[in-house]
């Protein structure tokens, strides 16, 4: 893999954005060209102690609602979940694949969307992918020493998240010398294991892992240093809705950190973030849409202030 640090300017001249060097991906039913657009990845947590809907999604019929009405909202990807981040007691991989592989199948039924499952479990994996999953969205910066030789021998993509602490342990005052340059070659690390696995570079999204074994300074710095993390020249997801981070920074209880979620989101994506993890879909596909026109991405939907004789 190349040094990180290779930057290339977006049409408008205005921003600096890392080169990408696959940028054009077929995934699931969906091609993305991550050079010129950014997807958005609904969360769906099928938990009855989900980190921030806590537990509303819980029932099968709740799950896969949730699921199609972000799509409807213009999710290009569904991340569906049957065991929190946060520590606690462990989930078996038989009761998780119970959780979510019934949503897996529905959504996969009903809609064309991108299906990503959030599991460290290799078992988990191989079923959910079988089943129509195109994604495997592993927070745990791939624990199982499994999960590479299940997805490399799948047409998944893998998506390699930064975190320190072993699946749902406690990692108290995480301390780091130099937060991004840390992350940073830690996620170089995983990637060079899972391409000696045999998952291709096409096949292969990182996500530096905002909060997770991090406080709000470090996830703060993240934010502001993620050049850093996307200048590894692989599309990069950043997963910021409604964390403490932000609730810390604003003092705003989950329920109302949407705005500094969308502001943190826009931030990252003018950075080179090209998919964003969230739990309102509607509110940032439009952050989202605004901020690849002004990067020169996208056209604006329809033209007509000051377009004409008069102005309208």
């Amino acid at each position: 893999m190349s040094e990180p640090g290779a930057l290339v300017s977006v049409p408008t001249g205005g921003f600096m954005l890392p080169e990408l060097r696959e940028p054009v991906r077929i995934i699931g039913a969906r091609r993305f060209d991550f050079d010129r657009q950014v997807a958005v990845m609904a969360i769906v947590n099928r938990t009855p102690d989900s980190f921030y809907d806590q537990g509303a999604n819980f029932a099968l019929d709740d799950a896969v609602r949730a699921s199609l009405r972000a799509v409807e909202e213009g999710a290009d990807w569904v991340d569906i979940g049957g065991v929190p981040f946060a520590p606690g007691a462990p989930l078996a991989a038989d009761d998780e694949l119970a959780r979510v592989l019934p949503v897996v199948e529905r959504v996969a039924a009903a809609s064309d969307v991108v299906i990503s499952v959030d599991t460290f479990h290799a078992a988990v994996a191989e079923r959910v992918i079988a089943a129509g999953a195109a994604v495997v969205n592993d927070t745990t910066g791939v624990s199982d020493p499994e999960m590479l030789r299940v997805v490399a021998d799948s047409d998944a993509t893998l998506v390699i998240v930064h975190s320190l602490a072993r699946p749902r342990s406690w990692f108290p005052r995480p301390q780091y010398g130099d937060i991004a340059r840390e992350v940073r070659e830690f996620l170089q690390q995983r990637v060079e294991a899972a391409l000696d696995a045999g998952i291709p570079e096409s096949r292969i999204v990182i996500d530096p892992g905002h909060d997770l074994n991090k406080n709000t300074l470090h996830s703060l710095e993240l934010t502001r240093r993620l050049g850093e993390i996307t200048a590894i020249g692989l599309p990069t997801m950043v997963a910021l809705s409604n964390k403490d981070f932000i609730g810390e920074t604003l003092d705003a209880p989950k329920q109302e950190r949407l705005e500094g979620s969308l502001a943190a989101a826009v931030l990252c994506i003018a950075q080179g973030a090209r998919i964003v993890r969230v739990h309102q879909v509607h509110q940032t596909v439009a952050a989202v849409r605004i901020t690849e026109a002004v990067l020169g991405f996208r056209e604006p939907a329809y033209l007509k202030h000051n377009m004409g004789d008069r102005n309208e």
